[in-house]
């Protein structure tokens, strides 16, 4: 969990409060800037509650979790579908955003059903890291892949909800990227062998959702 503190404490709370700021002057882009942010930290707190060995903190992770998620859903209420095209360049590169969230979702799904498939045929148990079950796959097969495949869906074909779930995966996956490069940059410090290989392809995808976030949302 230290990456993905540290993507929260340096990362994640900048950008809910500016999000915030943004969406209550009544910005467009800031209201889309915290649907995605505020979709981070109801990842974020609702993996915390469920993995993290119980501690003293535990009911704190509950109520952001419960925070996050109706925040979340709130502000994707107050979204006038109608308008919301409208808003959005027509040179917004659709084909090549929708590209990069297909990447996310497939990736997702290639990365965890290669762990869980060969032990399921094999009828034995998959590694569980210190839980009873996969926790993080479970909800990265069920919410992160097929939000980033639909979205991806959605905005090739121009839809008012293709760009608003797109603003939502796109951060997602880059608050991903972030965390697992951080987890990879400690590694290398500590000297663990092949970090650097872990290291380079999400520091690329950290670039390439950072690119895709000023896209969507300038």
């Amino acid at each position: 969990m230290r990456a993905n503190d540290l993507v929260t404490l340096a990362i994640g709370l900048p950008l809910l409060a500016m999000a915030t700021w943004l969406a209550l002057r009544g910005s467009l882009r800031g209201r889309l800037l915290l649907a995605g942010t505020l979709g981070f930290f109801l990842y974020t707190y609702l993996s915390m509650a469920m993995l993290t060995a119980y501690n003293a903190l535990f009911l704190v992770y509950v109520a952001a979790f419960v925070l996050s998620l109706y925040a979340f859903v709130i502000t994707m209420l107050s979204f006038d579908l109608a308008d919301l095209p409208r808003h959005f360049s027509a040179r917004l590169p659709r084909r090549a955003l929708a590209a990069l969230l297909f990447a996310i979702g497939g990736f997702l799904v290639l990365a965890w059903l290669g762990r869980i498939g060969s032990p399921l045929l094999r009828g034995t148990t998959p590694a569980l890291e210190n839980t009873t079950t996969l926790v993080i796959q479970a909800l990265d097969l069920s919410l992160i892949a097929p939000l980033a495949i639909l979205a991806g869906v959605l905005l090739l074909r121009r839809s008012a909800l293709g760009y608003l779930l797109a603003s939502v995966a796109v951060l997602k996956g880059l608050t991903m990227a972030l965390a697992v490069s951080a987890m990879g940059i400690n590694m290398a410090l500590a000297g663990v062998p092949d970090s650097p290989a872990i290291v380079a392809p999400f520091l690329v995808l950290t670039l390439l959702n950072l690119l895709a976030a000023v896209a969507l949302l300038r």
